[in-house]
């Protein structure tokens, strides 16, 4: 008796239902009839010649001719398994190039750009959803930005004190990156092996790492946008909400001179009325 669910699995790779009936068949004999086959897999003869022609053509099974019937004889199954395996990926490959393709063509009709009202350009770009997306969206901002970058951050998750590569590359080249990171503690950092909650003092030490790379740095003690202002004139905004499902979650992009010079304002105001990591620490001890 054939198994409904593996029936069920072979459809989900490809087989029609006949063909998934007429492929355990074949597995029940060395050699055998296309009627033994239709018998077995209780279906018509008609459409079993027609299945095992396809199968002779794909690889399947080896077609063996005698003095008075054709036989057919199934190949083993895991080279069937590598065969469909390879039809899949060339299939995918083949629809992930024409996505790619397609997608550089629709980009090209799509206009974002629109009037600020005073013969400026306002670019203004909406990134919804949790998504690697967004991540992406971001590094692409953080790899392009050529000699300044000021962050404002809430730290959350997890967090280490690896510095990421794109960052090291732009202090490197004589870019200026500071930062206003807000003093809270809702993240968390690995101790003895085990992720575990934060301490004022993590805080330190993972500010201190930043700034021996490079990056200047001040602790607020006030709640921070999260945001983030790249040459003056793109600014990256993060809209956490937590009564929001992760999903509905969305970022900002806004490229405009104007607005990003009134975001700078506001993250020397932030920066100003914030403490070293040096004031900190003498603050604590």
């Amino acid at each position: 008796m054939q198994s409904k669910e593996l029936i069920s699995n072979l459809q989900q790779v490809g087989f029609r239902e006949y063909e998934s009936k007429v492929f355990l068949a074949m597995l029940q004999g060395s050699a055998l009839s296309a009627s033994e086959i239709a018998k077995k897999a209780g279906i018509g003869r008609t459409a079993v010649y027609d299945i095992l022609k396809s199968f002779v053509e794909r690889g399947f099974c080896n077609e063996i001719e005698t003095n008075t019937i054709l036989q057919y004889s199934i190949i083993d199954p895991a080279i069937i398994g590598d065969k469909i395996e390879r039809e899949l990926k060339k299939q995918n490959q083949e629809k992930i190039d024409c996505l790619k393709s397609t997608i550089k063509e629709v980009e090209t009709l799509r206009r974002v750009d629109k009037s600020d009202g005073n013969g400026g350009i306002v670019n203004i770009e909406l990134i919804r959803g949790f998504n690697k997306h967004r991540q992406e969206k971001f590094i692409s901002l953080l790899k392009s930005a050529k000699s300044e970058i000021l962050f404002m951050i809430r730290l959350e998750g997890y967090v280490s004190e690896e510095i990421d590569d794109s960052a090291k590359s732009f202090v490197k080249k004589g870019g200026v990156m500071k930062s206003v990171y807000e003093m809270s503690l809702n993240f968390k950092v690995i101790k003895d092996n085990s992720r575990k909650d934060a301490t004022l003092k993590d805080l330190l030490r993972i500010c201190r790492a930043f700034e021996k790379n490079g990056e200047k740095i001040r602790i607020s003690k006030s709640e921070l946008p999260n945001m983030t202002i790249f040459d003056g004139s793109a600014v990256f905004i993060n809209i956490p909400d937590k009564n929001v499902p992760r999903h509905n979650n969305a970022d900002i992009i806004i490229r405009n001179r104007s607005f990003a010079g009134r975001m700078k304002d506001l993250f020397n105001f932030y920066w100003n009325q914030s403490v070293t990591l040096k004031e900190l620490e003498t603050q604590i001890q």
